[in-house]
């Protein structure tokens, strides 16, 4: 069951990895790139769909990890599992904190009511996204870590 527990765990934060990967460096570099509004309005629907499900991989992964920390608590690699679970509470706490207060701004915005200074929060956006990727990265690598 343990073992079970360690590789749903891993997958799920893995594949969640890959999602953000994709997002920061191939969705909104393609988006960014299109002729007008098109950007802009992708941006925004891709707030209102990744905005539903994120949060729920989040927690779930999050819950994930804190199941198996318990569950290996005073064995070998228990610290890699419990530092990847503060990695994962981190994660959560910048998007709560810093992108969701973007993201839910900018998925309401059209071409006729979008602030001027879209591009910058967008920007903004980009930029608290790359640091959580790269602290949901280092979450992965503890938890892949962890089952060595």
């Amino acid at each position: 069951m343990l073992n079970a527990l360690e590789i749903v765990t891993t997958v799920l934060v893995g594949l969640m990895v890959g999602v953000e990967l994709s997002v920061a460096f191939v969705l909104n570099r393609i988006l960014d790139a299109l002729p007008e509004d098109s950007g802009q309005l992708g941006r925004a629907h891709g707030g209102r769909m990744l905005g539903a499900l994120m949060p729920v991989w989040y927690i779930t992964s999050l819950a994930l990890t804190a199941v198996w920390a318990v569950a290996v608590w005073r064995h070998d690699g228990a610290g890699l599992v419990v530092t990847a679970g503060a990695l994962l509470v981190l994660s959560v706490l910048m998007s709560v904190l810093l992108l969701v207060p973007i993201n839910n701004r900018g998925r309401t915005w059209t071409p006729e009511n979008r602030p001027a200074d879209w591009k910058e929060q967008m920007k903004r956006w980009d930029r608290y996204h790359y640091v959580r990727v790269a602290v949901i990265i280092a979450a992965f690598t503890l938890l892949v870590a962890a089952l060595a």
